[in-house]
């Protein structure tokens, strides 16, 4: 999987793209820790629109994301989620956990 990180005054933006499964965790979670460790961040958008799948370790790892995004206080989002993303996150009920955009 390929991640982008964008950072600006107190927003950031991580873009995912390819396959978002348990062999992505270290990158994942280096990307994330990274950003989350920044004080002035107040809003991350997860950005799935480039991912062509995910499993269940990939939901894992956004609920711990989410956990982690609340301790910092910080408002996590995912983003530009295309279908078959979205289906799987339908399924599981993500929509009830994170706000969408």
């Amino acid at each position: 999987m390929e991640i982008r990180t964008q950072l600006e005054e107190s927003s950031a933006r991580i873009v995912l793209a390819g396959r978002f499964e348990f062999s992505s965790h270290r990158s994942f979670r280096e990307a994330t820790e990274q950003i989350l460790g920044r004080s002035a961040v107040e809003q991350l958008d997860v950005d799935l629109g480039a991912v062509s799948y995910l499993d269940s370790s990939a939901l894992g790892m956004l609920l711990m994301l989410r956990d982690k995004a609340q301790s910092a206080g910080c408002v996590l989002r995912l983003a530009s989620c295309s279908n078959a993303v979205k289906q799987v996150l339908d399924v599981a009920n993500f929509q009830k956990l994170f706000t969408m955009v």
